[in-house]
């Protein structure tokens, strides 16, 4: 059953019910994701249903199956690593990278992953901070909370960009917030619903809270 379409469907579920307490993907959260109607999106988790791959019930939430899981973390890996090859290796800028994988992670063969894995000398995370599956489909715990989280006169380190839309990451970079940097929180404002925060090398910039909760931080 193996298609371009089901294989987004399958990234969708997978990430949405790992950001979700009960562990399930809601259909509406699911067409929004996958950018069709409820009813589109409804028919082809039948169909998943149908393949094995996903568990639903009517007006409850989507799961994944054992194989289901497998296939989109298989998907995962193709994705991430095929962003890490474009940015390390072809010098792609990061904020367009995630659309061009897009495209190729449902082209490319097991035969030329493991080849580019290999090229790569096997990096445990993509250039937006994501862990990157290794070949047995195990996946590193994600550690770090929000920026938005952290105190004033924290010091920090960047380890993961949530949003990767290309605006918020040209933003990021501008002011040196790529994963790895280390920074400190200058200031909060809670009135403001705002936080400064001081990479080193840069100037300081205030962000509101909102968009700090996309960037995922480590004490350093």
């Amino acid at each position: 059953m193996a298609s371009e379409a089901i294989e987004n469907y399958l990234k969708a579920i997978y990430s949405l019910s790992r950001e979700s307490p009960t562990g399930e993907a809601g259909m509406k959260a699911i067409a929004t994701l996958t950018g069709v109607t409820v009813g589109t999106a409804s028919t082809m988790v039948k169909r998943m249903a149908g393949a094995k791959l996903a568990k639903y019930e009517r007006f409850g939430g989507v799961r994944l199956t054992a194989r289901g899981e497998r296939a989109a973390i298989d998907v995962q890996r193709r994705h991430r690593l095929i962003e890490t090859f474009l940015v390390e290796t072809l010098k792609l800028d990061w904020s367009i990278v995630h659309a061009e994988a897009e495209r190729l992670e449902h082209a490319i063969s097991s035969v030329v992953l493991e080849a580019l894995d290999i090229h790569l000398h096997h990096p445990s995370v993509d250039p937006h901070g994501d862990p990157i599956p290794g070949p047995d489909g195990k996946i590193r715990t994600e550690r770090g909370a929000a920026l938005s989280t952290f105190a004033p006169g924290s010091k920090i380190r960047v380890a993961r960009i949530t949003d990767q839309g290309p605006a918020f990451l040209s933003f990021i970079a501008e002011h040196g917030l790529r994963p790895g940097t280390k920074a400190i929180v200058a200031a909060t404002e809670s009135a403001a619903q705002s936080i400064t925060v001081h990479a080193s090398g840069y100037a300081a910039v205030t962000m509101a809270v909102a968009a700090a909760e996309s960037i995922i931080c480590e004490s350093a």
